[in-house]
């Protein structure tokens, strides 16, 4: 299944050991799963990473690359404005150019969409279930 974790999903993953996101992640790592990354996405991430977690440059940088690497990395083409919030309209024209099959995300509104152009809308839970 080819699937986009949202923003707070790959934080969890990188910030927090042993729990949901790690996870997520490890079916990534696992090749069960195929991770679609876009640039908008990782640049949102780095921002996170640095601000909230004082992550320095070359932390950042690991993780940009080892993301890039483990993931399908996209263009989206086309701007969306489906969602109020900007980014997470970033999320959904990333699942949109990489042909995914899921979005994973805590985000009330995106959830509240389950399904966007046939791509299903998932919380993290229910992605670790199925």
């Amino acid at each position: 299944m080819k699937v986009v974790f949202d923003t707070n999903i790959l934080v969890s993953a990188l910030v927090f050991p042993g729990g949901r996101g790690e996870a997520a992640l490890r079916r990534i790592v696992e090749e069960q799963d195929q991770l679609v990354i876009s640039k908008p996405i990782l640049d949102e991430l780095l921002g996170i990473l640095g601000r909230k977690f004082a992550r320095d440059a070359e932390e950042l940088a690991h993780a940009a690359v080892f993301l890039a690497e483990l993931g399908i990395l996209v263009k989206p083409r086309q701007r969306l404005r489906v969602v109020k919030d900007d980014p997470d309209n970033r999320i959904l024209e990333c699942a949109i150019a990489g042909h995914a099959d899921a979005i994973v995300t805590g985000d009330k509104a995106l959830l509240g969409l389950r399904e966007y152009r046939s791509v299903r809308i998932l919380s993290l839970r229910d992605y670790l279930e199925e």
